[in-house]
């Protein structure tokens, strides 16, 4: 009998997959129980009424399979041509598997300048939400057959953060070969502990070593990516989950017993105290339900409202420099009557950058003479995009919005960067 929900809230989830989780690390090839077990929890959550998007790794480690190559080659061009081997064979696959439940999907390959310009980005959003509209299954891998080192995402953890910022999702799960992350590395310490629940990542993890895991030799990722993803996705507004490879069934269980959380508003509770304390909490309530171990990341509840253009500035672009700032500056533009970059809160500029290129904007100190404090240490606090290069920049810094014109013989704005095109992370 097919299992349905009734009432509740549907959940967008995203599933990370790594090569590791769909490759063999020793002999290369397909891990086809491991995919076929993901398929059928994939089409379980569809029935319960769940959207969900995978992101996939595994193109490289599969050409390497049909090569028959036993290391992933040095030269960017080689790998460029094993990943498109192994694309097309990863991607019948995985459309082999879920025919046999007669569930659609779709293939999204991105490279970060795909996202670069507003319209692009909003492009990739709408394309994978209209597919879920449809009832499709997206999966989605960087297109490695493209990518150079300027437009990589780096690693399919971090796609999978910005995929899951992207279509504002409600979870993300990263599988890992852990079942949850530790105090410390658990095959060789004996005395790590789990860490179920991480209240606010940005807190940082006291007591807790995230050295272990550099990644596979047929991938690229390690746990400390999946700590950086999981930082990106909370500050988006995403719930972020570790759990284990092998098992990916209990993504099911798991999202159950989310479900009955959300479903009592027990998910909505406030955790202060102790994090060894909260985990101890946890681990009754998990042992008590008969839940797979796993680390969940709650999501910045004020990051909520940190959507779309202001993620995009955060994690969509790529920074070509910076503007420094000075406190009075950065007042203004975080209060709640939020103001736009005027040329006299600007100190200096770092780089050089072309018109609505992304800078990092940074605080630091202004001295009496209005120069920079070499002294003082400076905090990136955002991001934005400026209405003029950097070379115009630095000759109206520090003045008047009126002297614009004067410096430059035009003036585009009053602003070195409207609010619009500038983001903050959430506090």
């Amino acid at each position: 009998m097919t299992e349905t929900r009734v009432g509740g809230k549907p959940f967008t989830i995203v599933i990370k997959l790594g090569t590791s989780s769909l490759v063999d690390e020793k002999t290369k090839e397909p891990r086809l129980a491991i995919m076929s077990l993901i398929v059928e929890t994939v089409v379980k959550l569809r029935r319960l009424g769940h959207n969900v998007v995978i992101v996939s790794s595994g193109s490289i480690g599969v050409g390497l399979h049909i090569l028959g190559m036993e290391k992933r080659p040095k030269h960017l061009s080689e790998v460029q041509a094993i990943a498109a081997i192994g694309q097309s064979k990863l991607i019948g696959r995985w459309d082999s598997l879920f025919a046999h439940f007669g569930q659609s999907i779709a293939q999204i390959l991105l490279t970060r300048n795909d996202i670069l310009d507003w319209s692009q980005y909003r492009n990739a959003q709408n394309t994978v939400e209209e597919l879920l509209k449809m009832g499709v299954v997206p999966i989605i891998n960087e297109n490695d057959t493209l990518s150079v080192q300027e437009i990589k995402f780096g690693d399919n953890d971090t796609l999978s953060a910005i995929t899951a910022g992207l279509i504002h999702a409600d979870y993300l799960f990263l599988l890992t070969d852990v079942d949850c992350l530790y105090t410390a590395d658990p095959r060789s310490d004996p005395d790590a502990k789990p860490i179920l629940i991480v209240p606010d990542l940005s807190k940082g993890l006291p007591g807790v070593d995230t050295s272990s895991g550099s990644g596979s030799d047929v991938g690229t990722g390690g746990m400390q990516t999946k700590l950086v993803a999981a930082e990106l996705a909370t500050n988006a507004g995403v719930h972020t989950i570790i759990m284990k490879s092998d098992a990916p069934s209990n993504i099911y269980k798991i999202v159950k017993y989310i479900q009955s959380l959300h479903d009592t508003g027990e998910d909505n509770k406030v955790f202060e105290g102790d994090l060894m304390k909260l985990q101890l909490e946890e681990y009754e309530k998990l042992d008590r339900m008969g839940v797979p171990f796993h680390t969940k990341f709650l999501a910045n509840s004020i990051s909520r409202h940190l959507r779309n253009k202001e993620f995009w500035i955060l994690h969509g672009l790529v920074t070509s420099g910076a503007v420094i700032i000075d406190e009075g500056a950065y007042k203004a533009l975080t209060r709640k009557n939020k103001a736009g970059l005027l040329p006299v809160g600007v100190i200096e500029i770092e780089g050089s950058f072309h018109e609505m290129e992304c800078v990092d904007l940074k605080v630091g100190k202004r001295l009496p003479n209005g120069e920079l404090d070499p002294d003082y240490p400076l905090t990136i606090v955002g991001r934005a995009r400026c209405n003029y290069p950097s070379l115009e920049i630095s000759k109206i810094k520090g003045q008047q919005s009126d002297e614009i014109e004067n410096e430059l013989g035009y003036c585009n704005s009053e602003y070195i960067a409207h609010r619009e095109n500038m983001a903050f992370p959430p506090h």
